[in-house]
């Protein structure tokens, strides 16, 4: 994926790395459980975001082609085959 927003995408992977990091080095310090409870819901929360502008990025570029440049278009297939791709993806991500 290369665009104009996978600069902030990049960076928000980056903070979420250093929050499991951080998970690591409380587990590693035997800090109280609800606490690293807390930083597991925070690590959560922030890949569901990431996830709702990946899959926003596909359909926008991938999938409707808008602003889309030659790489960043689907695979060919038909109609249908692009719906059951994104029926999956959106599945995956929902559960």
């Amino acid at each position: 994926m290369k665009s104009s927003n996978s600069r902030p995408l990049q960076t928000r992977m980056k903070r979420i790395m250093g929050q499991v990091a951080g998970i690591k080095n409380m587990m590693d310090e035997e800090r109280y459980c609800v606490d690293i409870l807390n930083q597991i819901s925070a690590v959560r929360s922030a890949l569901d975001a990431l996830g709702v502008e990946l899959l926003t990025h596909h359909i926008e570029h991938c999938v409707a082609g808008e602003k889309s440049s030659a790489h960043a278009k689907a695979k060919p297939m038909s109609r249908e085959q692009l719906l059951a791709e994104l029926r999956t993806a959106l599945s995956r991500f929902l559960n």
